[in-house]
């Protein structure tokens, strides 16, 4: 409560330091005196005193009314890295400003928060502060305020004005390294082969697939010239054809709705994400990402600012499964309404036993994730269509 005050009077009015303090008490003693003895030179002493108290209650928060603050956009970091945090002090007056503090207020660490000492910022000029702020988690941070706080200049009263700066911080989920997955590349190979006939389909035709025209370049086919823009324009006008981007539509199906494991949950967005991208350096998939809170989207952007900021117990949008999906989740249940040919990984700590048919993965607590999701053996050609029922925490093999 003492705690509470203190820091109300401080942020409002201001609050003494300890030579504010003990400067009142010797005041109030020296008037006590002069009051019994009527000297005079009690008087004047006493007198200095709550002139002193006076001036150093009233300066300092003079000394930093005028200053404003601007924080530099933050640039989006992988948790475990640093956010750079810069921070602009600026005096738009004719005088000089000295000896203020400046704290940053931030969501990461409030308990005790990142401050710096100004000894002076010049006439009509700026003062950058630039600190590096640790992260562990992902998530989007809101900054928000910055405190400048002040004693001078005599420091017999502390004095704290709030400065409002705004900004987002995003840190994204760790993206892992995989050199191959199986519960991926099953479902790139099976589609291949089609799409490299169609490619070449398209590559070898004429007519009917024109996107666009451009301005021929050296090396160009000759029959690929469009003839008739080319007189209108006077120079070559060459037609680009449709190229196949077609291939399995894959959606990463992360059940933010459900109840989880607050470390499973945060083991499956790094999951999410790392077979997000994993995904789209296929040409042979087109992959998006699906959660509870936002339905289906894409785009690398967009996904990590998703994944950043999913939580888990979401309101689902759907309840439906699409087709094609790698569903992420911790309810055994929802296995089982999992449609034929998709793919799942399962964070639970009860026994289970996996769906018919189904390709799939229990995550053991005490292997690294991104060993098993860069195993093996998941690569199983026995089965048609490559579905392949696999529990890493029994110890079961692939049939």
């Amino acid at each position: 409560m003492l705690n509470r005050a203190t820091k109300w009077l401080e942020t409002n009015w201001v609050t003494p330091a300890y030579a504010g303090w003990l400067l009142m008490v010797l005041t109030i003693c020296f008037f006590g005196a002069a009051t019994n003895t009527m000297a005079g030179w009690l008087y004047v002493i006493s007198g200095v005193g709550i002139a002193l108290l006076g001036v150093g209650a009233i300066l300092p928060a003079r000394s930093i009314q005028a200053l404003t603050v601007s924080r530099d956009p933050i640039l989006p970091v992988t948790a475990g890295a640093d956010l750079e945090i810069s921070l602009t002090i600026h005096n738009p007056t004719t005088q000089i400003h000295t000896l203020f503090q400046v704290q940053d207020l931030t969501p990461l660490n409030r308990l005790n928060p990142p401050q710096t000492t100004v000894e002076q910022v010049l006439a009509r000029s700026t003062y950058q502060w630039v600190y590096y702020q640790p992260t562990e988690q992902r998530g989007v941070y809101q900054w928000g305020k910055v405190a400048l706080r002040s004693g001078a200049p005599i420091g017999l009263f502390w004095c704290q004005r709030h400065r409002q700066s705004a900004a987002v911080a995003y840190v994204y989920p760790q993206v892992l390294k995989l050199d191959r997955c199986p519960l991926l590349d099953g479902l790139a190979s099976d589609r291949s082969t089609n799409r490299q006939s169609s490619s070449r389909n398209l590559e070898a035709a004429n007519e009917g697939i024109t996107r666009s025209l451009r301005p021929y370049r050296y090396g160009d086919s000759m029959r690929m010239i469009h003839w008739r823009t080319s007189a209108r324009y006077g120079e070559f006008q060459v037609r680009e054809l449709e190229i196949d981007r077609g291939g399995q539509d894959v959606i990463i199906y992360l059940d933010s709705g459900s109840n989880w494991d607050a470390a499973d949950f945060e083991q499956a967005v790094i999951a999410a994400c790392t077979l997000y991208f994993y995904a789209s350096k296929s040409p042979n998939l087109n992959v998006k990402l699906w959660t509870a809170g936002t339905g289906l989207i894409s785009g690398n952007q967009r996904v990590l600012e998703t994944l950043a900021a999913v939580q888990l117990n979401e309101p689902n949008r759907i309840d439906m499964l699409p087709n094609s999906v790698v569903y992420l989740t911790s309810q055994t249940q929802q296995l089982d309404a999992l449609p034929a040919g998709n793919r799942w990984i399962l964070w639970t700590h009860d026994r289970f036993t996996p769906p018919a048919q189904s390709l799939g993965m229990v995550i053991d607590q005490d292997l690294p994730l991104q060993q098993q999701l860069n195993q093996s053996s998941f690569a199983n050609e026995s089965i048609p269509d490559l579905y392949v029922r696999s529990s890493t925490t029994q110890n079961s093999e692939l049939n």
